[in-house]
């Protein structure tokens, strides 16, 4: 198996008032759709200093995505999860 990816989701004032919650809830769904739960560490963080307009800032080990919706959270997570762990969406 190889290192798992460290998923952090930004649960500070900013990312909590633009949907951050509902990517909480939404994102162990898609770690156990994809059976992925054991190569994905997934934590909440405070604010990286990188909030946008819209959404919320997640980080997938060292990379930093701003601007997450909810409604964009399904083509995130195929984009840059499934891919860096060699699945197809």
């Amino acid at each position: 198996m190889s290192e798992p990816l460290y998923v952090q989701i930004c649960v500070g004032s900013s990312c909590h008032l633009r949907g951050s919650a509902d990517i909480v809830e939404r994102m162990p769904q898609l770690l156990k759709e994809h059976d992925l739960e054991s190569e994905i560490i997934l934590m909440g963080s405070f604010c990286t200093g990188k909030c946008n307009r819209e959404g919320v800032t997640i980080q997938v080990n060292d990379d930093i995505y701003p601007g997450v919706t909810p409604e964009k959270l399904d083509a995130f997570f195929a984009k840059e999860i499934l891919a860096r762990v060699g699945k197809e969406g």
